[in-house]
C-alpha cells in the first residue's frame, strides 16, 4: 500500500482491520439487542458506526455498516413480532408482549391502528423512522393479526430506510469533523435530539398557555 512518503507500514494498518474485526460483530450484536429489548440506542450506534467507516481507507466499509445495520434490526423486529404473536396465542401471554405492550400507550396504539388500517404496509416504514414508533405500530400489528410472512414484507424496507436515514446522520456527522471521534460525538448528540424531540414537542402542546 502507497502513500505520499512510499510504502505504509503494517502495523499502522493493523488498528483498521482490528477495528473492522471487532466492530462489524459488535455492531450486528448490540443492534439485535437493541431491537428485542428497546433500550439500547441503536440509531446512535448506527451513527456512531458510520462515521468510523467514514474515516476508514478500507473499501466498502459504508456498504457493510449499512448491511450489518439493517439486517441486525430486521431479524430483530422478526424475532420480537414472533413472539409477540406467540404471546397472544399462549394462554398465559408472554413476557415479550407485555414489553411491548407497556411501551406502546394506549393513545399511541391507537393512532397506530387508525393508521395501519388507512395506509397498510406503508406505516412500518414510517414507524422506523419515528421515535418511539415501532413498538405501538407492531404492536397495531399484532391486535390485526397479521401473519408473520406480511410484517416481514412491510419490515424489510422498513430497516433499510432506518439503517440509511442513521448512516447517513453519520456521514453528516463524519464529514463535518477532522477526527472520528468528534464526528461520533456529533452523531450522538444529533440522534438524542431527534429521539427526544417529538416528546417535548408532545408535551409543549400538552401544556396550557400561561
Amino acid at each position: 500500500m502507497l502513500a505520499a512518503g512510499g510504502l505504509i507500514p503494517p502495523a499502522a494498518v493493523a488498528p483498521e482491520s482490528t477495528q473492522q474485526a471487532i466492530g462489524y460483530p459488535s455492531l450486528f450484536l448490540l443492534v439485535l439487542i437493541g431491537a428485542l429489548v428497546p433500550i439500547v440506542p441503536t440509531g446512535a450506534l448506527v451513527s456512531s458506526a458510520a462515521v468510523v467507516a467514514f474515516h476508514q481507507t478500507a473499501p466498502f466499509s459504508m456498504a457493510l455498516v449499512f448491511v450489518t445495520a439493517s439486517l441486525a434490526a430486521f431479524l430483530g423486529d422478526v424475532a420480537l413480532y414472533w413472539l409477540g404473536r406467540r404471546g397472544m396465542t399462549s394462554k398465559n401471554g408472554s413476557r415479550w408482549l407485555e414489553a411491548i405492550r407497556d411501551r406502546a400507550p394506549e393513545e399511541r396504539l391507537e393512532q397506530a391502528q387508525e393508521k395501519l388500517t388507512d395506509h397498510g404496509v406503508a406505516v412500518l416504514v414510517l414507524s422506523r423512522l419515528i421515535p418511539a414508533g415501532r413498538l405501538p405500530v407492531m404492536l397495531a400489528c399484532l391486535v390485526a393479526k397479521w401473519p408473520l410472512r406480511r410484517f416481514v414484507r412491510g419490515n424489510l424496507p422498513a430497516c433499510l430506510a432506518w439503517a440509511a436515514t442513521y448512516q447517513l446522520i453519520g456521514v453528516l456527522g463524519g464529514s463535518l469533523f477532522p477526527e472520528p471521534w468528534e464526528g461520533v460525538l456529533a452523531a450522538i448528540v444529533l440522534t438524542v435530539l431527534i429521539s427526544v424531540a417529538p416528546s417535548l414537542w408532545r408535551r409543549m402542546r400538552r401544556t396550557p398557555a400561561g
